[in-house]
């Protein structure tokens, strides 16, 4: 029993070992240095205290940075899961070549988020645009990117071409594990369709709502990949009264503040979506166990 215990613990030390080298210290030592005035070129930092966290709050591109990632997560976990939930019924249903269109529905995940926002934006800026003026079409010649009243939703649209196939899994895994008598024996009584998916379904695969809302939540806060190669957090707008990037989420507000040598701050912006990451995700799954619960 105690060799069987050394073992184990043998197995687990490197995993656990890289675990607290890459993301147990940074994030103390981040801790640390949002608490300075360190710029990541000179030797001598020097301790603010709470200085930076307190300035954040007055500087409007962060305001609208986060009031932006708000509302892009809150339109992502509306369209995905409505997208991700509609396809998954069409590949469980009796479809022909529904394993192909599994296949099709997924493959966008599997483009990298650099790959894929150079891509869309040649689509939205050139193709699109093109077709509009050829055919006189007045809504496609402008870009959608170009645009800061519709750049959210065409980022929106474009994360949820990737990243609805992925959680269109989730709920496929969900559905198939759905005794198939219950929707008989409903279909039997005379229910329709949708009445079939609203209170047989949906109810029994109320933990997949969990999981995919809450990793449709976290994936659209952390985005940064998609803004950076799509639309690099233009075009300009104002806000407060100053110029800031329409399009310029969170995270990639601080990747900007850290490239300008204002490191501390930059990681002061880290540590409060870090802070307001965690405390939504836990709101989030606690709300959605409590729906499991009453279901």
């Amino acid at each position: 029993m105690k060799k069987s215990r050394v073992v184990n613990i043998l197995f687990i030390a490197p995993c656990l070992l890289a675990f607290v080298l890459v993301i147990i210290v940074p994030f103390f030592f981040g801790l640390y240095y949002s608490m300075t005035d360190w710029n990541g070129v000179r030797d001598e930092v020097n301790f603010v205290g709470f200085n930076n966290f307190r300035d954040l709050f007055t500087l409007p591109d962060f305001l609208y940075s986060f009031v932006i990632t708000v509302a892009f997560t809150a339109i992502n976990i509306v369209l995905v899961n409505i997208v991700s939930f509609s396809l998954s019924l069409i590949v469980t249903s009796k479809i022909r070549f529904r394993n192909f269109f599994r296949a099709g529905f997924f493959i966008p995940y599997l483009i990298g988020g650099i790959v894929l926002g150079y891509i869309w934006q040649f689509i939205l800026n050139s193709i699109l645009v093109t077709l509009g003026n050829d055919w006189g079409i007045p809504f496609l010649q402008v870009s959608y990117l170009s645009r800061p009243e519709t750049v959210i939703w065409a980022m929106s649209a474009v994360n949820t071409w990737q990243y609805s196939g992925y959680i269109m899994l989730i709920y496929v895994a969900a559905i198939q594990g759905i005794p198939a008598s219950l929707m008989e024996a409903a279909e039997i009584d005379g229910a329709h369709f949708l009445s079939r998916v609203y209170h047989i379904l949906m109810p029994m695969m109320a933990n997949a709502f969990t999981i995919s809302i809450f990793l449709t939540l976290t994936t659209s806060f952390k985005q940064f990949d998609m803004n950076f190669t799509l639309t690099n957090g233009g075009p300009a707008t104002r806000f407060l009264d100053e110029p800031v990037k329409a399009s310029q989420l969170l995270a990639m507000n601080i990747f900007s503040t850290a490239t300008a040598n204002r490191m501390a701050e930059a990681q002061a912006k880290a540590v409060v979506l870090f802070v307001v990451l965690v405390i939504v995700s836990l709101v989030q799954v606690s709300m959605s166990k409590k729906k499991e619960v009453e279901l």
